[in-house]
């Protein structure tokens, strides 16, 4: 604990080399140009994307409440916990209500009305989310999602490294074109609680600076099971707890047990 601390103090932005320096300035400006209150929520996990984003809104003077979901004993519930010992940020936690959760997660396939499993899992993540929220009186909670999608996060990545940049570029803008519709149907959701949730790293002047950092700083190899290696080694520049720069990636719904529920009930 006392190394991170030294780590933490002696970290200068002069530090950085150049691909970080504008990959921090770009997550700053579009923070700024898109969270318009100082008191915000975080969609938490203790996961590297959103604890890097955690970290650079409490950095920029934003008042950072984290706000973690999931079932009883979830992985990220325990992580988010294990994370934040280090953060020492405010951290508030809902547990989900097993005995409840199958009339939710039915009121909201109909709201939404579309099968998609992904979808449904993240729409019902960020029900929970909101409701959090609204208990604490945030009415503005941000998420780190564009990250997996532009910085080559989901395994797909892997299986279309053998396809080259072309395939790599092809597949990117498939999950942009998905995340970004899907974003919509979770704040549909988020508005019964007069909830906004909002995604500065979906900006598109965000999609278009990250769409410019090469490949190589994304991804090494099929065999990459870490992959956003730009992504993480900002991280660890700007003092996100080692556990975290690490941590491979583990989705909101199965980190929550969101889809290990939703897929028992179905």
């Amino acid at each position: 604990m006392e190394i991170y601390v030294k780590l933490i103090l002696s970290f200068n932005v002069s530090d950085m080399d150049f691909q970080n320096q504008t990959l921090l300035k770009n997550i700053k400006n579009s923070i700024s140009e898109t969270v318009p209150k100082k008191k915000i929520g975080v969609a938490f996990s203790g996961g590297v994307d959103s604890t890097l984003v955690s970290k650079i809104c409490s950095d920029m003077g934003f008042d950072v409440v984290l706000l973690t979901i999931g079932f009883s004993e979830s992985h990220d519930i325990l992580f988010s916990k294990e994370v934040n010992e280090f953060l020492k940020y405010s951290h508030h936690i809902l547990e989900i209500d097993s005995e409840t959760f199958p009339t939710i997660t039915s009121n909201i396939r109909n709201v939404i009305d579309t099968d998609n499993l992904s979808w449904n899992e993240n729409c019902i993540a960020f029900h929970y989310v909101s409701k959090l929220a609204k208990s604490l009186n945030l009415d503005t909670v941000i998420t780190g999602n564009g990250i997996d999608e532009l910085f080559c996060g989901y395994n797909v990545y892997r299986e279309a490294f053998s396809g080259g940049e072309i395939r790599i570029n092809e597949v990117m803008e498939l999950k942009l074109d998905n995340e970004l519709k899907m974003m919509k149907a979770v704040n549909i959701v988020a508005s019964e609680f007069n909830v906004k949730i909002l995604q500065p790293l979906l900006s598109a002047p965000f999609i278009e600076y990250a769409k410019t950092v090469p490949i190589s700083e994304k991804i090494h190899s099929s065999d990459d099971l870490f992959r956003k290696h730009i992504v993480r080694k900002l991280a660890s520049d700007v003092g996100v707890p080692e556990i975290s720069c690490t941590k491979r990636k583990k989705a909101l719904q199965y980190g929550s047990k969101i889809h290990k529920s939703l897929v028992k009930i179905r």
